[in-house]
């Protein structure tokens, strides 16, 4: 191959080139997989730019704008130029193109504004999806709209997917078993090492031993992966000094500035070496040069979205074996090296081999707005590799109804069309949007911008003070994003106001469901949408009495805040007086066991105001206790032993003969408590009060019309002996059980039996003093059998009552033998 890849046929992706430029000769799809240093980022879009069926534009997704900038660099370096000629990147906040421009590197938010925007991408021949195995949502996305472009209006459009470690497979078949050019690499040897974590230690302190470790017994740099930025400040604070005055340690994460990150991978001086901690950000497409040790956390944050509240919490949690090995990878991009890994060898057999793609686990509510503007009411309708959930469908499109986005037939709105165009999260565009009717468009603006750029203003938790401090930023990256504030503003806004809004009405615009209520101690709030939450007590935060919540990670009532404001003053009577709801209602208090009233004014889930009312309405009154039973459960009834031995009786006769018998279990009791239970307690608000007769009539209404008589019949409360002796019949889980003196039921031949003589009685036999001799359900067999053996012990103890040999022929008796004088 000549040209550019001549010049550069070191790298090892040039031994496959020829072979996929081939066959984007004769496909309009294909994948490449090659591993870490590979080259393929760099080399493989200027090889596309030399292809004869190339028409337009190469556009080239990267997962991060890091990856982004580096590839542009890289690539227009590699081309004797600066980035913004030939080579250009685009991204949110930073943009390097111009009328020259042939391959532009974007990232995956860029590409899918892109497609949205120009259905049939004009001028764009080639799109290459690089590291797609992070599965980003973005991504997944991109892909559907690129090969639905492809399908319906651009035969001509290749589309390249491209990753180190990927799913090749599943892949090829999503693209119709498109061809799959493999790139075995000449990567450098890496040693791979595995430092067992003490249990219950923090990664902080695992990793700065290990970092010190590996900075004293080694030479080169050092690239450090850890799961977030506060781990990252926590490591840098403890390595402070440590390692000696010739090593930098620099952080890497996305809420740095360009310069900050571009900074963490630059060569480390001569003379020098250098720390990089890092996020997944420097996990692949970026080349740290001089990096020979890997240290790998194992862990990764990634957001986890819960369709039931509408929230989407950070969650730590073990990274995959691809994606530990793209961090290994980092070690032998430039020369042999050493990776690291805080685990012990066995414990990476249970990691998963690939993350959760994020379409699985993340608010689709962006993409099925774009997708009705697209012309797909239902995503499912496109081409994905995983199919996104309908739980996460369906709670999108609750949540764009709810923000007046689509109407109910789930047809986009004039003002979903404004929030489409503002490229933010949809509750955000809908808070922009209405800032713009409201004349305060701009704050709302900047306020979005804060929100969706990490890092701006700071970490605090108090969006009053981090948007002070984004105001009177004057780094070029605050700049930027002050501009961008104004450019989505600026269509269609009213006037501005001159006072400037708090945040926090602002955000119940975009977030109603997560105003909170501060409930009993400083710290804890409860959410109108039922979740618990709390802020360390330190922050000023912690004792407002209302906030709302823009950010939050954790589980389950004790999520932790991340970003919020203070709803106080007019603020809070404005939002309590448009959205709080007063109605009248019945509880059950268990403590009484009784039903009250009250007028209650609530925000959601969370109480604003309550009062008594003296009478709880009949209807309410039922269904609260109902309620209250149900939470109890049935032993809080109080049947009487006629009841009691009624219900037995029916549950027996279910268990035995089935229909028409019901199901008196408690399940089935408690489920069916309108149907037997209410119609027979009229007015009863009380557990006291409860009806006993009306519980026995209740469980009667359940039988079919006439079955008092046939309960009698099948299944009699008495046992009737051959003596006249009328003895309970007890029905439990062994049947139905009679207790009686064995010398009751001489003469008997046959057993006892009930049910139409269907189902024999279990006797128990007693002796003459009531106590227990033997239990059977065959009393011929026990007159034939056991007879001789109770007889034999029992004449000695009891010689004043009968105990013939043959039983079966003996008068029943219920009296002793006369006392000789």
């Amino acid at each position: 191959m000549n040209g550019i890849a001549a010049r550069f046929a070191s790298l090892p992706v040039c031994d496959v080139l020829p072979a996929l430029c081939e066959a984007l000769t004769h496909h309009s799809r294909a994948v490449l997989a090659a591993p870490p240093g590979a080259g393929k980022t760099t080399l493989a879009p200027l090889v596309f730019r030399e292809q004869g069926w190339l028409e337009g534009k190469i556009i080239l997704i990267e997962p991060r704008r890091l990856a982004a900038r580096a590839a542009a660099r890289r690539m227009a370096a590699m081309l004797g130029e600066e980035v913004g000629a030939t080579v250009g990147y685009r991204m949110r906040l930073d943009t390097r193109v111009s009328r020259n421009t042939r391959i532009e590197v974007v990232t995956e938010g860029v590409f899918t504004r892109m497609a949205l925007e120009s259905p049939d991408l004009e001028g764009i021949g080639c799109v290459i999806f690089d590291e797609f195995h992070e599965r980003a949502l973005e991504a997944d996305f991109g892909l559907a709209l690129a090969l639905d472009i492809q399908s319906g209006l651009r035969e001509d459009l290749r589309i390249v997917v491209m990753s180190a470690t990927l799913d090749t497979t599943r892949v090829a078949t999503l693209l119709e078993n498109c061809p799959v050019i493999e790139s075995q690499g000449r990567s450098h040897p890496v040693e791979i090492r595995h430092l067992d974590r003490t249990a219950g230690e923090r990664i902080e302190l695992s990793m700065t031993r290990a970092i010190e470790t590996l900075h004293r017994a080694e030479s080169g740099s050092i690239l450090a992966f850890l799961p977030g930025q506060g781990e990252i400040k926590r490591v840098e604070q403890a390595l402070e000094s440590r390692l000696g005055p010739e090593t930098d340690v620099q952080p890497l994460y996305g809420g740095l500035g360009s310069g900050e990150q571009d900074a963490a991978i630059r060569p480390a001086p001569k003379g020098r070496r250098k720390v990089v901690l890092a996020t997944t950000v420097a996990e692949s497409s970026i080349t740290i040069d001089g990096v020979r040790i890997v240290i790998d956390s194992g862990l990764v944050r990634q957001p986890v979205y819960e369709p039931s509240t509408g929230i989407t919490r950070l969650e730590t949690v073990r990274a995959s074996r691809a994606s530990a090995d793209q961090r290994a990878g980092r070690a032998g991009r430039t020369e042999p090296g050493i990776a690291v890994r805080l685990w012990r060898e066995e414990q990476g057999k249970a990691l998963p081999a690939f993350a959760t793609p994020q379409i699985l686990a993340s608010d689709l509510a962006s993409m099925v707005l774009d997708c009705i503007a697209w012309g797909v009411s239902d995503p499912r309708e496109l081409r994905f590799i995983d199919g996104p959930p309908g739980p996460a469908i369906e709670e999108a499109r609750s949540l764009l109804t709810g923000l007046g986005a689509i109407d109910a037939k789930g047809v986009l709105t004039p003002r979903g069309q404004q929030m489409r165009a503002l490229a933010l999260p949809p509750r955000l565009a809908a808070m922009v949007v209405a800032g713009r009717e409201q004349g305060v468009g701009q704050a709302a603006a900047e306020l979005a911008v804060l929100l969706t750029e990490q890092g701006l203003g700071g970490t605090a938790t108090d969006l009053d003070v981090r948007w002070q401090r984004f105001r009177s930023d004057r780094s070029p990256r605050a700049s930027a994003a002050r501009s961008l504030a104004g450019r989505l503003a600026g269509a269609g806004r009213k006037a501005e106001r001159s006072e400037m809004p708090g945040a926090a009405g602002l955000l119940a615009t975009a977030f109603p469901d997560r105003v909170a209520k501060q409930r009993g101690g400083r710290g804890q709030f409860v959410l109108a949408n039922g979740r618990g939450a709390v802020i360390d007590e330190t922050d000023r935060l912690a004792g407002a009495g209302y906030i709302v919540v823009a950010d939050l990670s954790g589980k389950a009532q004790a999520a932790r805040v991340l970003a919020a404001a203070e709803l106080a003053g007019s603020e809070l009577d404005e939002l309590l007086a448009d959205r709080a709801e007063t109605k009248q209602e019945c509880v059950f208090d268990e403590a009484s066991g009784a039903v009250r009233a009250r007028r209650v004014t609530r925000l959601g889930a969370i109480t604003l105001a309550e009062a008594p009312l003296p009478k709880p309405e009949t209807s309410e009154a039922m269904a609260a206790l109902c309620a209250g039973i149900r939470k109890l459960g049935l032993r809080c009834l109080p049947f009487s032993a006629a009841g009691q031995q009624l219900r037995d009786r029916i549950g027996f006769l279910h268990q035995s003969l089935g229909d028409p018998w019901p199901d008196v279990s408690d399940a089935a009791l408690l489920d069916s408590l309108e149907t037997w239970f209410a119609p027979f307690q009229p007015g009863i608000t009380a557990l006291k009060t409860i009806d006993r007769d009306g519980l026995h009539q209740g469980l009667l209404s359940l039988c079919a019309p006439g079955a008092q008589t046939e309960i009698n019949r099948l299944a009699p409360t008495h046992y009737e002996a051959p003596t006249g002796s009328r003895l309970p019949v007890r029905y439990g889980e062994e049947g139905p059980v009679v207790a009686i003196r064995v010398q009751e039921l001489f003469g008997l031949s046959g057993h006892p039996s009930i049910g139409g003589g269907r189902l024999p009685l279990t006797l128990e036999l007693l002796s003459p003093a009531q106590r227990p001799i033997q239990t059977t359900r065959d009393l011929p067999g026990f007159w034939k059998g056991s007879w001789a053996d109770v007889r034999s012990e029992m004449r000695g103890r009891y010689p004043r009552h009968p105990w013939p040999e043959n039983p079966g022929e003996a008068e029943p008796t219920r009296r002793a033998k006369p006392r000789t004088r």
